[in-house]
């Protein structure tokens, strides 16, 4: 357990010699780090689609846009890398950054989350589940910024922060898009999205408690 003094998430890939060149040619060709953070909506809305229209299709059809669905959440977390990197590393950092580079997650989250629960419609309360796991999302964020406005610090850590929600989703639809073809129901991305509300719910929990018992060691 982390607790960070800087309201930048830790991501070790930033220290990635690939991740290091692929930001320099982005500084390069004069891309904003904004642009980055808006692209990142576009990949979550492309996400979100995938998983949601999965339901309407064949086998292979399902298993293709499972897989896209899981490709994209990538491209979203690669947009979330790298506006950063080009921001800090490349001195391209806006006034208005910090929000372009918080608001475009806020949407993204629920977009692929929802998108989710949508491919699981016929399953108990996976629609509702899906919508339930976006707004505690955002939740988990909101109490992120609750600790940083009363003084207590920035928590990124989990259980399911939005890295580990993000890589529960995308191992579940990948695992599931090969085995759609041995069983129909997707059991396994409705398993996926139910470890990511009980682990939100858990990190809403573990934040806030911190927070509490920071702000009454200081008064």
């Amino acid at each position: 357990m982390v607790e960070e003094i800087t309201n930048r998430r830790p991501i070790k890939a930033r220290n990635a010699v690939w991740a290091s060149k692929i930001a320099s040619s982005l500084v390069r060709l004069k891309i904003r780090p904004n642009t980055i953070s808006l692209l990142s909506i576009v990949f979550a809305l492309l996400s979100g689609v995938s998983f949601a229209i999965s339901s309407s299709f064949d086998l292979w059809g399902k298993s293709v846009l499972l897989f896209l669905g899981a490709g994209f959440i990538q491209c979203r977390l690669l947009c979330n890398l790298f506006d950063g990197m080009v921001a800090i590393e490349g001195g391209t950092k806006s006034k208005s950054g910090e929000v372009f580079n918080d608001f475009p997650d806020r949407l993204a989250d629920p977009l692929i989350l929802i998108g989710i629960g949508y491919a699981l419609r016929g399953l108990p309360f996976a629609v509702e589940l899906g919508w339930l796991a976006g707004m505690l999302a955002v939740m988990t964020a909101y109490v992120r910024y609750l600790g940083t406005a009363a003084g207590a610090g920035s928590f990124f850590w989990g259980p399911m922060a939005k890295q580990h929600r993000m890589a529960v989703a995308t191992i579940a639809s990948v695992l599931q898009g090969i085995a759609v073809f041995w069983y129909k129901p997707l059991y396994l991305l409705y398993a996926g999205l139910v470890i990511i509300v009980v682990g939100c719910i858990i990190t809403v929990f573990k934040r806030v408690m911190k927070i509490v018992r920071i702000l009454e060691q200081s008064s």
